[in-house]
């Protein structure tokens, strides 16, 4: 049967030069409407965590939250997915300096007007200083990562940097960390201080 999911799996091979036509076929079964271009899994994990908050099943809105592999692919998918492929609407979540691929991406897609949504730094940035980081330590305790985040703040390259930089840098030092705490932090947040970029992007579907 048919899914969101293999209409994302058939757009990364078409992105990756597959055939383009088991992407079409599923995006008419569907129907798919919309794409959100997203850099990597774990922001696919934060936006999918926040839209089962709000009560929203995106892939049955015809929503398809689709990981790229990096922000330089931008222009690829939105040529495909965008005016001069699929037709679908775009938007997407990105790092600041990431910004200007995106930017440069969907104006060569022809779809230079639609919105996408802007983090200081990065997304996890965005979710540790809303959540202060008090709460980020208490959730790494309670997932069972303390031990670790205290051998890591205990490397030299860790001094001088601030508290919210330190717990930035050691989400991202194990394969799959990142994923798992887009989930849990998002799920840990008071929905009214949801940060404005990831707030922006689900509102805007």
């Amino acid at each position: 049967m048919a899914d969101m999911g293999s209409f994302r799996e058939a757009v990364t091979a078409w992105a990756a030069g597959g055939p383009g036509d088991p992407a079409r076929e599923l995006a008419a079964r569907l129907p798919v409407r919309a794409a959100v271009l997203l850099e990597g899994p774990s922001d696919v994990a934060a936006v999918s965590a926040l839209a089962a908050r709000r009560g929203r099943n995106l892939a049955a809105e015809g929503v398809c939250v689709l990981p790229m592999g990096g922000a330089m692919s931008v222009g690829r998918f939105a040529g495909l997915l965008g005016p001069p492929g699929l037709g679908l609407r775009l938007t997407g979540l990105c790092d600041e300096a990431e910004r200007r691929y995106y930017a440069r991406g969907l104006a060569r897609a022809s779809a230079a007007q639609q919105r996408f949504f802007v983090c200081a730094a990065d997304l996890e940035d965005e979710l540790i200083r809303a959540l202060g980081v008090t709460r980020v330590e208490e959730l790494v305790r309670a997932e069972g990562d303390l031990r670790a985040l205290q051998t890591f703040l205990r490397q030299p390259a860790q001094r001088g940097r601030t508290s919210e930089q330190q717990l930035r840098r050691f989400l991202g030092t194990k394969k799959g960390r990142k994923i798992r705490y887009g989930r849990v932090l998002v799920e840990a947040l008071d929905l009214d201080r949801i940060p404005a970029p990831l707030d922006g992007l689900l509102t805007n579907l």
